[in-house]
């Protein structure tokens, strides 16, 4: 019987931790919200050597590469608080690896952030804030 049990425990996998999935629930919520506001879907969670996109959009002509912050409480800080220098750093290497992955294309992009606020695994508020900050020194040109 122990090697049932163990074999069961391997392949049912473990629960993701509470904080993972929260972060998951408050991108689909973004995601949702942004379709709404007529953003069109590009990717989910683009990966690259310097980092992580939580989800990137097209809206008209310009790429948004957008970092979703989900609490459950802003008793401290505002979720956006959280993408600090080295967040926006990382941010934008792995945004212009994107780019380098579509052969650099002449394109206008810009990066937002939605805070998600939850209570109970339910979704209270979501603040969409566009282009919060320009591509991180020394990437960008100015």
């Amino acid at each position: 019987m122990k090697l049932l049990e163990k074999l069961k425990a391997k392949f049912a996998g473990k629960a993701k931790p509470v904080h993972l999935r929260r972060g998951e629930l408050g991108e689909r919520a973004a995601e949702t919200y942004l379709k709404a506001q007529g953003l069109k879907f590009l990717a989910r969670n683009f990966r690259s050597q310097h980092g992580e996109i939580d989800l990137i959009f097209r809206d008209q002509d310009c790429l948004v590469f957008t970092e979703v912050k989900t609490r459950s409480s802003e008793d401290w800080t505002r979720p956006a608080d959280a993408v600090d220098a080295r967040k926006k750093r990382l941010l934008s290497q792995t945004a212009l690896d994107y780019l380098r992955l579509l052969k650099n294309p002449p394109v206008k992009f810009r990066f937002d952030i939605v805070e998600v606020l939850l209570r109970d695994d339910v979704v209270l508020e979501i603040r969409h804030l566009p282009n919060t900050f320009a591509l991180s020194r020394p990437y960008r040109y100015a």
